[in-house]
């Protein structure tokens, strides 16, 4: 794929869509000396900081603390109790956010960023209207994110279906609650809740929750939460969505050709995310797009030379730190300048008690491609840090190419196993083998000692 071969300083850049793809995009475009006016059509940091990532990251350490909390005993911490305000959690939530919002907008300011808080659409190819205002530009990048998705079921409008914005909003702690979807939005869900003390109950369409993860994985995080007295039913399909005479949510669904029900008095829809592409008006600027997000090549181009898509809203990974590295290859792309990023390594993690996180291919996707590999797995449980943390529940493994022995995939369920997935993330980047990892010292006792264990298991 071609980037622009002509570059020009002080260009016109206009960035739709304010969350960390494009805040971040304008803050480095803005430090190379661009004139960047950036729409931010609702808060600035976009579904990640506000309804998302941050948010559900400082529920997901309130349910650390609690799971912490019930094993005081192990510890030697006798007659401990506690009790949950859920209005201070609120709260924290709150203030987290709001504090990286006023920083966000400290750095934009800084960096004489123009900030417009409005929605933009296309009126032509290089012109956006917001409020009235028109606006022209040398490139238009787009950055719009994603909406919550719904199941076209039978009561899926009802006002007692929630998303996971919505979701994040209440004031109460469910007394129960049904997640249709086990992907990683309902699983973190069904955690947080599951901690704070609500029943909960996980009805997910394919044979594994989390279906991008390795089926290991997938299978061991199901017995651990399961014993935590989460239900999770796989192979289901939610059919359809009803109140009864007592306001309670019931929801039919069919699982090995039986029809079932469940009934909570909470329900939260969370079956994924689609782009948002509602009221750009992309037709006025021929900007090619279909229900599955924006068509963009590798350079994150569309089919308007000019106008680039990033991040949710072309759909090709949804994270928001592949949005970020999305806006710097095609901020890349406009300025003719070359770049090494590898889209095939991106780290991800499921923020769920105990953690999950990954990186490269899955054995699963290896097998599909008639990829040969070696493997290799360990046990938390063999781990000194981990065991000495009391946290003795996880399982890493590796996946070697085994032509030439490269890391192609790691997965890994227990304590700090982000962390861990983006330490195999940097080893994956550095092209190192088995043979290489097993010759750099890791220090002890640490949890990433289970990387080099699994790497002498192989």
């Amino acid at each position: 794929m071609s980037r622009t071969t002509t570059t020009h300083q002080n260009m016109k850049i206009i960035i739709i869509g304010a969350g960390p793809g494009g805040y971040e995009t304008a803050l480095e475009a803005a430090k190379r000396g661009h004139d960047v006016t950036l729409f931010n059509g609702d808060r600035l940091g976009g579904t990640c900081l506000n309804e998302g990532c941050i948010p559900t990251k400082c529920l997901c350490r309130n349910a650390e603390m609690i799971a912490s909390f019930k094993e005081a005993d192990k510890f030697g911490i006798d007659d401990f109790s506690f009790t949950l305000d859920y209005n201070k959690v609120v709260g924290r939530k709150k203030e987290v956010v709001d504090t990286l919002r006023s920083g966000i907008d400290a750095m934009l300011k800084s960096a004489k960023v123009n900030v417009v808080n409005a929605k933009a659409s296309f009126t032509d190819t290089r012109t956006v209207s917001a409020d009235g205002v028109e606006y022209t530009a040398d490139y238009i990048i787009i950055a719009t994110g994603s909406t919550s998705r719904s199941l076209p079921i039978e009561g899926h409008d009802l006002e007692c279906v929630k998303d996971s914005t919505q979701i994040l909003d209440i004031d109460y702690i469910p007394e129960s609650l049904t997640i249709i979807g086990g992907g990683v939005i309902g699983m973190e869900f069904a955690n947080i809740f599951a901690s704070f003390g609500s029943k909960v109950t996980v009805i997910e369409y394919m044979k594994q929750i989390l279906p991008p993860f390795d089926s290991d994985i997938a299978k061991r995080l199901k017995q651990t939460l399961s014993k935590k007295g989460i239900k999770i039913i796989t192979g289901a399909a939610a059919k359809k969505i009803e109140q009864n005479e007592d306001y309670e949510i019931v929801v039919t669904y069919d699982v090995k050709g039986k029809e079932e029900n469940v009934v909570s008095s909470d329900l939260l829809m969370a079956v994924g995310r689609a782009p948002r592409v509602d009221g750009l008006n992309l037709e006025a600027a021929g900007v090619e797009y279909s229900p599955k997000g924006i068509v963009v090549d590798d350079w994150m181009r569309t089919n308007v030379p000019h106008i680039f898509a990033i991040g949710d809203v072309n759909a090709r990974m949804m994270l928001a730190h592949v949005a970020t590295f999305q806006g710097l290859h095609a901020l890349n792309a406009i300025d003719g300048k070359e770049d090494k990023i590898d889209f095939s390594i991106v780290p991800s993690a499921v923020f769920v008690v105990p953690e999950c996180g990954m990186v490269g291919l899955t054995e699963e996707a290896c097998k599909a491609r008639g990829i040969e590999i070696r493997k290799g797995q360990s046990s938390f449980r063999a781990n000194g840090k981990a065991l000495a943390m009391g946290e003795p529940d996880g399982l890493c493994k590796l996946i070697f190419q085994k032509e030439d022995g490269k890391l192609i995939g790691a997965h890994i369920m227990g304590v700090g196993a982000a962390d861990l997935a983006q330490q195999c993330a940097d080893l994956m980047n550095a092209g190192m083998t088995l043979e290489g990892i097993e010759n750099i010292i890791f220090g002890h006792p640490t949890v990433s000692e289970v990387i080099l264990t699994a790497c002498h298991n192989a």
